[in-house]
């Protein structure tokens, strides 16, 4: 093909000799291939119902606000323990905030812990413990989003609902050659995907296009030779799959600067107070902190933010933690105390109980280097937490 004549706008399929271009968005040829692959090699996992059972739209759910940002390998064992611990949505409404933020712990984005509570009580209290069938009506739910209701209305309730993630776009640009990059794809993504989700087992079909992507149809390397859908995809034909979908630059993370005040008594007590509500890492546990800012801070900054009056040690080194749009440098100062003095809302964290508090990553880190650095060295750690 004579790249020279591509039309930019067009996507490239529609380009492409007669002989060489997709089937028609919707055609059951290609539903049918993609369901016959899937049956021969769907994933099992923790929350997919067996063949032939229903769903549980509890799990659908519970899995769907896990795997958002997080991948399916790091969710399973958190899946299983909550499965285990709150086998229902109704035993989930019921739990305690700190309870969930504690084992959510390591999945990170708490923001969803906070909505997945919130949601379980609005489906056990106002809904008699019955999740809603229509992307609509779970849309109204807390915590959950246009593809979270998609997912759920398809695979829990065989619902035709395009369910549209990372995978899922991958696969259909390159099935479509759609040279537009991300983000600005997305509006044509989603209604080509809509155009192709059957009415027939439209869970499978939702399921099985996202194993495609995860498991043939990869960032790097597609496996086109097992692909069901190889001799359809315009990009296969025109060798640009792994190039696609094209995406922007990211732009350079921002470095922030914090200062961090770990308050240790004499017993080995750790003072830690709870974040506001909202905003990143809301309601969860940490050592005082000052605000995260541009500038760096003096060691005079330092020590006049400080939460108490105590003699503040500087301690060497910097914790480095990145989230997701920008990078967070921390400097610590450590102080003893010899009593369990007022100071505001906030707990003492025993010798030994460390691990019982939801301790975001970034807050472990700031602990654990107190603790190693002189005078605080003390016989423990929190608890660890797989990265």
């Amino acid at each position: 093909m004579d790249n020279s004549t591509i039309d930019v706008d067009r996507p490239l399929i529609a380009q492409m000799p007669a002989t060489a271009r997709l089937r028609r968005a919707g055609d059951p040829a290609l539903v049918g291939r993609l369901l016959a692959w899937y049956d021969a090699n769907a994933r099992v996992l923790p929350w997919r119902a067996r063949k032939g059972r229903r769903p549980n739209p509890y799990h659908v759910w519970l899995s769907e606000i896990m795997l958002q940002q997080t991948t399916v390998a790091a969710v399973g064992p958190y899946f299983r323990r909550f499965i285990r611990r709150w086998p229902n949505v109704d035993a989930l409404g019921r739990a305690e905030p700190d309870e969930v933020l504690h084992a959510w712990q390591g999945l990170g984005y708490y923001a969803r812990a906070r909505n997945l509570l919130r949601c379980a009580r609005v489906v056990g209290t106002e809904l008699g413990g019955r999740f809603p069938e229509t992307e609509a009506e779970l849309e109204r739910l807390p915590g959950i989003g246009p593809y979270t209701a998609a997912a759920i209305a398809a695979i829990a309730f065989e619902r035709p609902a395009a369910v549209v993630d990372g995978n899922v776009e991958r696969v259909i640009a390159r099935l479509y050659a759609l040279e537009k990059p991300l983000p600005r794809a997305r509006g044509r993504i989603r209604e080509l995907a809509a155009a192709l989700t059957p009415t027939r087992r439209p869970g499978d079909y939702a399921q099985a296009v996202m194993d495609l992507g995860s498991l043939v149809c990869t960032p790097r390397e597609p496996a086109c030779g097992r692909c069901p859908w190889a001799d359809s995809c315009a990009a296969r034909a025109l060798g640009i799959a792994e190039e696609l979908p094209r995406k922007p630059a990211r732009p350079a993370r921002p470095t922030l600067s914090a200062v961090a005040y770990v308050l240790v008594r004499d017993d080995g007590a750790v003072f830690l107070r709870r974040r506001a509500p909202t905003g990143l890492l809301g309601g969860m546990m940490e050592v005082p902190s000052s605000e995260w800012r541009d500038e760096g801070w003096t060691e005079d900054q330092a020590r006049a933010a400080a939460p108490v009056s105590a003699p503040w040690r500087s301690l060497p080194g910097i914790v480095r933690h990145t989230f997701t749009h920008f990078h967070l440098e921390i400097r610590v100062l450590a102080g003893r105390v010899a009593t369990a003095e007022s100071l505001g809302d906030g707990a003492w964290a025993g010798r030994g109980r460390l691990h019982e508090f939801a301790l975001p990553t970034v807050m472990k880190k700031v602990i654990r280097h107190a603790m190693a650095s002189p005078p605080l060295a003390m016989d423990e750690e929190p608890a660890n937490e797989r990265r």
